[in-house]
This record gives C-alpha cells, sequence and structure tokens, in this order.
C-alpha cells in the first residue's frame, strides 16, 4: 500500500506568491490555519494553531522547516489534530511535508507530498483523514485566497 500523500494545484499566480503562502504568518491565516508562527528560514518553526487558546492540544507547536529554497522548495515536521495526537505527535521521526513551486505558463503548479505514515489501523485513519484534509484546502481554500477571494 502506498502510504504517501501527493496533492496538487494550478495557482494563477507567481512561484514566489505561491511560497508565501505557505510561509508568511499571514497568508497562512487566511486560508489554512488561525495563527501562524512560522519563521522562514532553514530550522525556523513552522507552528500553526487551530485552537490558540489551547496550543499543545491542536496545533504544531514544535516543529521546524527541513528544507528551505525561496519561491521553489518548503518542507516542515507536521503533527496531528487532536484525534490523533496520541500516536501522531509522539512520532519520532514525526510525519513531514514537503511543498515543491513549479512556475508555469499559467502560474505556479504547487506539489505537496506528506509521509512518515505507519502501517496500523490508527495511522492509516489518520492518513485519510489528512488526504480529505489537504484536498479541502489546496483545491479549494488555496485557490480561494490566490485569487484574492
Amino acid at each position: 500500500m502506498n502510504r504517501i500523500l501527493h496533492h496538487k494545484v494550478r495557482l494563477r499566480t507567481s512561484p514566489a506568491r505561491a511560497f508565501g503562502f505557505f510561509t508568511r504568518n499571514e497568508h497562512l491565516e487566511q486560508w489554512l490555519t488561525v495563527k501562524a508562527k512560522v519563521k522562514p528560514e532553514l530550522g525556523g518553526r513552522y507552528e500553526l494553531f487551530w485552537s490558540p487558546g489551547h496550543p499543545e492540544v491542536d496545533s504544531t507547536i514544535g516543529c521546524r522547516i527541513t528544507a528551505f529554497q525561496p519561491n521553489r522548495l518548503l518542507a516542515f515536521e507536521w503533527k496531528g489534530p487532536k484525534q490523533y495526537r496520541r500516536f501522531m505527535n509522539s512520532a519520532d521521526p514525526l510525519t513531514h511535508v514537503t511543498v515543491v513551486f513549479i512556475p508555469v505558463p499559467t502560474g505556479t503548479e504547487v506539489h505537496l507530498v506528506h509521509t512518515g505514515w505507519r502501517s496500523t489501523k490508527k495511522w492509516e485513519e489518520a492518513r485519510l483523514w489528512f488526504s480529505r484534509m489537504w484536498e479541502h484546502c489546496l483545491t479549494r481554500e488555496l485557490p480561494k485566497y490566490a485569487r484574492g477571494k
């Protein structure tokens, strides 16, 4: 079974602007999370908060950027939401997200690859949940924001 999640979307915007959707706090807070604390550099934090009043419960607190090439490549550690945090957030290593930004004639093709899934029933449930979540966020929310809503 292939446990790697791969989603892609074409955006009618430049690679630099598309990259900003994943690295600028104010942009992340428009389409993906409630609060973001991202330091866009290698080793910088990649912390997103869906319940800012309870940062330990539903966030990527403690996650770091593992690869950083402006406007081309971004990779970071990833944690699970409250329903999966017991096993996902203590896994070593954590799951990992890589985003590649490819210039195309009409803008930018964004590829998101989420890896690190284990083979238990709970992990498979989490993987399927994230597949739906990434699909929704990348194909509905991000393009809406990229167009300027």
